[in-house]
């Protein structure tokens, strides 16, 4: 039925006629869909040609998504705020601001100071994560370890075998 009156109404109006034909192939939707805007990581490098306080990963200002979306106005928020988090979860960020005592606008001006607790939770993110990658090399070895035990354990009892097997 519905077909029926979608002919019935592009007889009266020419114009529904081509639009169910790209909602009908599936090939058509994903690039209307990829269409809005850039990945975060894509954004991420925009934002550190653009501006200075991405490229010299520089102490961002609180409220720095504020001055994004006043200079880029067509900015997507959930993209951006995918980028902010990549850029101020990055070693090289969270070392900066470890020692910063100053935040910075996008053009890479003064603006408030950092404080001893944003200087703390910079260190101590980045304690965490050295923490789990040493606890993920260690496990790594000691895998490696009782895989190397196993092996060698597997090779004697098969040494053991074959002598016994020769003498029985």
């Amino acid at each position: 039925m519905n077909t029926n009156r979608l002919v019935a109404e592009s007889a009266d109006t020419p114009v529904p006629t081509p639009a169910p034909a790209p909602e009908a192939t599936p090939a058509a939707v994903p690039p209307v869909a990829a269409a809005p805007g850039p990945s975060p990581r894509s954004l991420l490098k925009q934002l550190q040609q653009q501006f200075p306080a991405f490229r010299d990963c520089l102490p961002l200002a609180i409220g720095i998504d504020k001055q994004l979306l006043a200079e880029l106005p067509g900015l997507d928020r959930k993209t951006m705020r995918a980028a902010l988090g990549i850029h101020t979860g990055s070693l090289r960020y969270l070392r900066t601001m470890e020692k910063a005592t100053v935040r910075h606008n996008l053009d890479g001006t003064p603006g408030a100071e950092v404080t001893d607790t944003h200087r703390a939770h910079a260190k101590e993110t980045l304690q965490q994560r050295f923490k789990k990658e040493a606890d993920r090399k260690k496990a790594e070895r000691d895998a490696a370890q009782v895989e190397e035990a196993n092996r060698l354990r597997q090779e004697k009892l098969l040494q053991l075998a074959s002598k016994f097997s020769r003498n029985g």
